[in-house]
């Protein structure tokens, strides 16, 4: 199963890298908005390349679903972070120019630091359902965060402005691939009792501030600095909730602890070294 949930998720991982190029590209031709303006969604509806983009994103959002399906939440949303090694240059070749240098330090930095927890963590499967208060709990975390990342937004612009709708983005993104793994696993056994289900309901609302959100972070220059936040906040994000709230396992003791921690702190120095990239 772990097989199926592994090239499953890659190929989601490709299928968002090539919307969130083509999504991004069609974003910056529009002038900017104020943080969490459902109007730029509306005025991006009229421009080809986001329709070409978000069709790119139902594919991968789909086979994200199904890995969700075969595979933990801690092992699928982590391969997700593949999607950022074929973004940044297939932005640069769209531009016709060559990554910065920087750029490439920033995805590498942060996809070695994520592949080394992942080694370290080795995650294994939990519950199908969290617990009311688990789902509280993570509400209250990822809206609180969520929050702050807007307020600072809200005051700066340019690269620092993208890097903190992405960290937004990406917890939000975490927060809806929980939803869907608990939607996707009730699915088969009770399809009929799907709309009543309160999850259905809160993943609409989480996935359409997340794909809002997204856009607007897209507008602030080169996809680097919001693609790197979204790509890691993303995946690491639902380690956290998967532990949390499916009370997935980590084996994190002994030297594998060190090796986490020290992989958290590339995939932080990644992430801050983002907040200047250097693209043009």
């Amino acid at each position: 199963m772990n097989g199926i949930a592994i090239a499953l998720g890659l190929a989601s991982a490709g299928f968002f890298a090539v919307s969130s190029v083509l999504e991004q590209q069609a974003a910056k031709r529009e002038r900017p908005t104020r943080t969490i303006d459902p109007r730029l969604l509306i005025r991006l509806l009229h421009r080809r390349l986001w329709l070409f983009g978000s069709t790119a994103d139902a594919f991968g959002t789909v086979l994200q679903a199904l890995a969700l399906r075969f595979g933990a939440l801690a092992l699928v949303e982590p391969l997700l972070v593949s999607g950022l090694f074929m973004a940044i240059p297939l932005e640069a070749a769209i531009e016709r120019r060559r990554p910065h240098r920087r750029d490439i330090l920033v995805v590498l930095l942060g996809v070695i630091g994520l592949t080394g927890f992942l080694l370290a963590a080795n995650p294994r499967g939990g519950v199908a359902e969290p617990k009311t208060w688990a789902w509280a709990a993570v509400g209250a975390a990822v809206g609180a965060l969520v929050t702050i990342c807007l307020l600072v937004a809200w005051r700066t612009q340019d690269a620092t402005r993208g890097l903190m709708l992405g960290i937004a983005t990406g917890l939000l993104y975490a927060m809806a691939a929980a939803l869907v793994k608990t939607v996707i696993e009730k699915l088969p056994e009770q399809p009929g009792e799907i709309f009543t289900d309160w999850h259905v309901y809160a993943l609409v609302l989480v996935g359409g501030t997340a794909l809002t959100l997204n856009q607007n972070a897209f507008q602030g220059g080169p996809i680097a600095a919001p693609l790197t936040a979204i790509a890691l906040l993303d995946p690491f994000g639902g380690v956290l909730i998967g532990v949390f709230a499916f009370e997935e396992k980590l084996s994190l003791e002994g030297p594998r602890l060190l090796l986490g921690l020290v992989a958290v702190a590339a995939m932080v120095i990644g992430i801050w070294m983002a907040r200047r990239t250097r693209s043009r």
